[in-house]
């Protein structure tokens, strides 16, 4: 533990003073393997860390990427929400991604259960492959949803790469999933 209340009573007590769902803005002034450090505008300085907030990468963007250094540098400005007080490492736990719309959510607000978008094969598995459907947003076809007919690899009927319109058959809002097929949807079995 870095330290109790009495060691660092002015860094306690601006963490205890923050709520949950507050935004907060700061400066990053690191990024480590592990997640980003924040200098908050209106908190004290850390004892031994780079910043008093702290953005893991989960919490960076709800897009993928490779390194912190795709979604923020140093010296940037940001606005994060205030997810909790982290009593071990006295730092106040941020979300960047929180102050941008969650593209899931706009997705599934936008496309219904048997809908049927364009997507582009990004992945395959031993049971499937992965089609992105929109900007960031892929969902999975099952290898037995993939063809009319059986097939024993998913390569025996798409490749990476390859555009395809699928069916939305399930949508899981509170998973962030989607299940697609190409088995389902045009009558007359096409």
């Amino acid at each position: 533990m870095m330290g109790g209340q009495s060691e660092n009573p002015e860094l306690w007590a601006f963490l205890e003073s923050l709520h949950s769902g507050e935004f907060l803005s700061g400066t990053v002034k690191a990024i480590e393997r592990f997640g980003v450090f924040v200098a908050l505008d209106d908190g004290p300085a850390h004892p031994v860390f780079p910043g008093v907030g702290f953005i893991s990468f989960a919490e960076l963007s709800w897009q993928r990427f490779e390194t912190a250094a795709d979604v923020v540098h140093v010296g940037q400005r940001v606005s994060c929400e205030f997810l909790q007080f982290d009593t071990w490492n006295l730092e106040a736990r941020l979300a960047l991604k929180a102050t941008q719309p969650d593209p899931f959510q706009v997705f599934a607000d936008t496309i219904a259960v048997g809908q049927q978008p364009p997507g582009l094969v990004t992945k395959m598995i031993p049971f499937g492959v992965f089609v992105q459907v929109a900007d960031g947003i892929e969902g999975l076809i099952h290898l037995r949803e993939l063809a009319w007919t059986p097939v024993e690899t998913p390569s025996d009927a798409v490749q990476v790469g390859d555009k395809i319109t699928v069916v939305v058959t399930e949508i899981d809002r509170e998973r962030r999933r989607i299940a697609l097929s190409r088995r389902q949807g045009s009558s007359a079995g096409a």
